[in-house]
């Protein structure tokens, strides 16, 4: 091959590599939402796909596919073509089915991230007439009471669920699952004194709380939430190093270009730094998170190392 037909050739090979990204995207793109019409992936990817879709100029419509814990969504994605144009956005579940579930795709390998979009925290919530009012305080009641205390949950392996495990393996405590079919109906027990406490989304437990229905006690984050600024966090009321989040992530199929990668996580940046947006993640009480593709990736490891170990050792099982 002469020197010109090479280098011919070269740049035939670089305008290849920079054209994925150029007129992307140039039809409807579709965000696919692994869960049922109304659950916060839901509300969330329909915010971000309308914020997604104002500023690139293009629809993108929501495509809900719940089923299997978010397996049955998760599993169209991670097969759907490489292009940019199938989205997914998922919660905790998605770093929690490794350690529950035989998965047909590998969460690391058949996606790429874009962007953590959110996290939020959770209150370690007690009803009211449970004669404690801190952490401490609870701790010393279980430990006074074992196999005694009870805990509710939205259903076994969930994260209400391992979050009360990991509670029990760092305290020393032996408390009594009590798993719900959802954590609306593991709230509704809480109030009515049906179980001693749970770990409760702050977004949807916060209203229940300034009611003076149930008690918040601890946060669950590293660093104490806004919305309840006067509630400690675990952290600091002495269980060192406990720290429980939920978030929300945007993945695409692990093969799309990675200039295309570049490109949305660009424009999911911008889209969680809109005011509008803020405000109504603020609603639920979740906070905008914002990373790169390569800090989402490493987050997304962190995180099933993290419940992988704590899901063995409580002989976590899924429902």
């Amino acid at each position: 091959m002469t020197r010109t037909m090479t280098g011919m050739a070269l740049c035939a090979l670089a305008c290849a590599g920079v054209s994925h990204a150029q007129g992307y995207p140039a039809r409807p793109v579709r965000m696919v939402v692994p869960v049922a019409a109304g659950g916060s992936s839901d509300i969330l990817g329909r915010l971000i796909g309308q914020r997604l879709a104002e500023q690139m100029g293009v629809p993108i419509f929501t495509d809900n596919r719940p089923g299997g814990a978010a397996l049955v969504g998760s599993e169209l994605v991670a097969r759907a073509p490489a292009d940019g144009y199938t989205l997914l956005t998922i919660s905790v579940e998605f770093t929690l089915n490794p350690s529950l579930r035989k998965l047909s795709f590998d969460p690391v390998r058949d996606f790429a991230c874009i962007a953590q979009l959110t996290t939020g925290q959770y209150f370690l919530s007690t009803h009211p007439a449970i004669p404690v009012t801190t952490a401490r305080q609870l701790i010393a009641l279980a430990k006074s009471r074992p196999g005694q205390v009870t805990f509710g949950s939205s259903g076994s392996g969930g994260l209400n669920h391992v979050a009360g495990v990991l509670f029990q393996q760092m305290t020393g405590t032996r408390l009594v699952h009590v798993p719900y079919k959802s954590a609306g109906l593991a709230g509704v027990a809480l109030m009515s004194g049906e179980i001693d406490f749970m770990f409760s989304n702050v977004a949807s437990a916060i209203a229940q709380v300034r009611a003076g229905k149930v008690r918040a006690i601890a946060t669950t984050g590293a660093k104490r939430t806004p919305v309840a600024p006067e509630v400690p966090t675990l952290d600091e009321s002495g269980v060192r190093g406990f720290v429980v989040t939920g978030f929300h992530l945007l993945l695409v199929p692990g093969a799309t270009p990675s200039d295309i990668v570049t490109k949305l996580n660009a424009e999911t940046l911008k889209a969680l730094e809109s005011q509008a947006v803020r405000e109504k993640l603020a609603s639920f009480g979740l906070e905008p998170a914002g990373s790169s593709p390569a800090e989402c990736a490493k987050f997304i490891q962190a995180q099933i190392a993290k419940w992988a170990p704590v899901v063995k050792a409580g002989g976590v099982t899924a429902d």
